[in-house]
């Protein structure tokens, strides 16, 4: 087993490196990568280059001498080609240890007048000149040779072509200046290239080296370290990493504040009820009397109750603080059909009271993006705090208005809210004074979180026409739809 397991984690370990990059060789790969593919085509082209500068020379060379022949040759009056080559130039035309020479003098009728006589005349255009020196390459038993031709005469005879002479050289010398040329330029390329790749190793790992400062700082951290990053002496392409890093460290330490928090006021919160109740329990058992005991019982079901709404409220409270994609998944919901089914819901408590309990809608759909299950609690604790301060026989209307936004109002005629505790009443466990009405303090603060999760609006308002409080949700909509008229769906 504990062999099986110790593979297990290898394997783990191999793919976990497999999967990871390192930043250091993908940036040396990408630098290097390049070069080891220019350089190739770098010889390639030096190569061209130095085949090019070496013809130069030697081309000129060549040119003059077809020249030279050219004017050791005339015309006779039959229209003839003449040569006046003699021996000692001959002996000069048969070249040196590095490359052989030949010369080829053609008649007007293509016959080789003097000189070698596998050198084949060149292909004529018709706009050639004479004295117009034309270059080709000609391969012959094994080895290439340059060739030169110039025209001596225009053709005067139909048939006829014109005087040529051509020389040609073989490559040899040009072979050697060129490769002189060529190791000039690259050997010194491979004394400079290593050193440039380990300059560029050596520059690169000081480039990175903030980063791995930057790890090292991280590690030292302690676990419940959640303080802000210096972005002194780093790189600028690394801050706006850090500073992502630094919001995401705010982000956790709210929430880890709220949730210290939260969990010092529920403590606090529930041991006030929790003791009520062991007391209750206590007279209850040492009541005699059935009648007393059977009141104490009910006030014990009712101190539960009221417990038991706040054990829910709160775990409502730490729902909405929480931070998960998952439980705060938005989709389309429609106002229209969600209220009726949340007033369904408080129409017992609501006769139990003779509270007039109405909705008033419009005619279209009414589309917001939210979380469902979050909204029906928004709602919830706005028309349960409206049915808790409504005295016995008052009115309860909840309304939708269709304007830019989705206007959720929730309207009583109760004792309504000071204006200058409006701002406190979102606060946790605040409660208005002088208020007689059981609660914990905790409905329009899970309100208030759920207002801020959707980017909207909430304001406490007083009725015109009566005394009372109205509370107002502004939503963003979705798409928008004019109001058309408003009809009573429930009263």
């Amino acid at each position: 087993m504990q062999l099986r397991k110790k593979r297990t984690t290898t394997r783990r370990a191999v793919k976990r490196r497999a999967e990871q990059s390192s930043l250091f060789g993908e940036i040396l790969d990408w630098m290097l990568a390049p070069l080891m593919f220019l350089w190739p085509l770098s010889v390639a082209v030096t190569h061209l280059v130095a085949n090019h500068i070496a013809n130069q020379p030697y081309d000129r060379a060549l040119q003059e001498q077809a020249h030279a022949i050219a004017r050791l040759v005339h015309i006779s009056p039959s229209g003839q080609a003449v040569s006046e080559v003699s021996n000692q130039v001959r002996a000069l035309l048969q070249g040196d240890a590095d490359d052989r020479f030949y010369y080829q003098i053609r008649g007007t009728r293509g016959e080789v007048v003097a000189g070698a006589d596998f050198l084949p005349p060149p292909q004529l255009a018709p706009q050639e000149e004479p004295n117009q020196v034309m270059f080709r390459d000609l391969m012959w038993q094994g080895e290439e040779i340059r060739i030169a031709s110039v025209l001596i005469n225009q053709a005067t005879k139909p048939g006829d072509i014109p005087v040529m002479v051509q020389v040609g050289e073989t490559r040899n010398k040009r072979a050697l200046l060129a490769g002189r040329i060529v190791s000039g330029v690259l050997l010194p390329q491979f004394v400079f290239i290593p050193i440039a790749v380990v300059l560029v190793y050596l520059g690169l790992g000081r480039g990175i080296a903030p980063l791995a400062r930057l790890r090292r700082m991280i590690q030292r951290r302690r676990p419940g370290d959640l303080s802000v990053i210096s972005i002194r002496g780093l790189p600028d392409e690394v801050v706006p990493m850090i500073d992502a890093f630094n919001e995401l460290m705010a982000r956790l330490e709210r929430y880890q504040s709220a949730q210290q928090r939260f969990i010092a006021d529920a403590a606090h919160q529930m041991r006030t009820p929790l003791a009520g109740l062991k007391m209750q329990v206590e007279i209850a058992l040492s009541e005699g009397d059935e009648q007393q005991m059977r009141r104490s019982l009910q006030q014990i079901n009712e101190s539960t109750d009221r417990t038991a709404h706040l054990i829910n409220q709160l775990l409502v409270l730490a729902r909405t603080e929480a931070t998960s994609e998952v439980t705060h998944a938005f989709e389309e919901v429609d106002l229209e059909k969600l209220l009726p089914s949340i007033i369904e819901e408080f129409f017992p408590r609501a006769l139990a009271k003779r509270i007039d309990l109405g909705l008033e809608t419009t005619h279209w759909p009414l589309l917001i993006s939210g979380n469902p299950i979050l909204l029906r609690e928004l709602f919830k604790n706005l028309i349960d705090n409206a049915l808790k301060y409504t005295p016995n026989g008052g009115v309860v209307t909840v309304r939708l208005l269709a304007t830019e936004e989705a206007v959720v109002e929730v309207e009583d005629n109760g004792p309504g809210i000071p204006l200058e505790e409006r701002e406190h009443v979102f606060e946790r466990f605040y409660r208005v004074l002088g208020n007689a009405a059981m609660g914990s303090g905790l409905g329009l603060s899970i309100v208030s979180e759920i207002v801020q999760m959707h980017q909207a609006h909430i304001e406490v308002d007083a009725p015109k026409r009566h005394s009372g409080c109205v509370m107002r949700v502004r939503l963003r909509r979705i798409q928008s739809m004019q109001t058309d008229s408003v009809r009573v769906v429930g009263d």
